[in-house]
């Protein structure tokens, strides 16, 4: 007597799997597209920013510097913009306002990108996995068809590789999409923070030479 096991994966089968795979590989392209979207709009020239970044600050323009960033906008451009004060209370504060931006944007920057490595690793599982199905579902059908042969299940055995195929269709775009936009990531980030470290090494310069100049200036002597 056959068990209500089997009975239950024949009837599932693989069809159900490949409407799961083909919804899956929507969601993974909207994230794909999405995610080139942001990065071609936020993309970061270190020179560029830090040029005209570090102009106005070496005259101690640091509201100008602020605009400037804003204007310029994009992942490095609102961290400074958020880290500059006006006038700057001191490097480490700015330092710390700095960390806070960047790590707030840093989150938005990686937004979506969780679910294009869980999809690249589990998708390939979940096409097997209707596979397997598939294969079962062929089985049980020779078992009542024994006159068709071979044939029976080989037709089946390769409509359920499709449920294979159809999970590496939407695992391998993912796995690429996420190791190259984690690629990004690592290099946007690197670039904004050798432009803000280049900022606190402006202030700390721009402190210390205030500071010496107070100390070095005269006070008049009263008669």
């Amino acid at each position: 007597m056959e068990s209500a096991l089997v009975r239950l994966l024949v009837a599932m089968g693989s069809n159900w799997v490949l409407y799961l795979l083909a919804g899956l590989s929507i969601l993974s392209w909207a994230v794909i597209l999405e995610r080139a979207v942001y990065f071609r709009r936020n993309r970061l020239s270190s020179e560029l920013l830090g040029g005209v970044i570090t102009d106005p600050l070496r005259k101690g323009n640091y509201g100008e510097a602020k605009a400037v960033a804003r204007t310029i906008g994009g992942f490095g451009g609102r961290v400074l913009a958020a880290g500059l004060e006006d006038p700057p209370s001191s490097p480490e504060v700015t330092n710390d306002r700095f960390q806070a931006a960047f790590l707030q944007e840093r989150i938005r920057m990686e937004k979506g990108l969780s679910i294009l490595g869980t999809l690249g690793n589990n998708a390939p599982f979940i096409g097997l996995f209707g596979t397997v199905l598939g294969i079962i579902k062929a089985f049980y059908d020779l078992s009542f068809n024994t006159s068709g042969g071979p044939s029976v299940v080989m037709r089946g055995i390769s409509e359920a590789l499709v449920a294979t195929a159809a999970g590496l269709f939407v695992a391998i775009p993912a796995v690429i999409a996420y190791n190259y936009f984690q690629r990004r990531v690592k290099e946007v980030t690197n670039q904004t923070e050798s432009v803000y470290l280049g900022v606190l090494s402006l202030l700390r310069h721009n402190q210390e030479q205030n500071s010496w100049q107070e100390t070095s200036t005269p006070t008049m002597k009263r008669e």
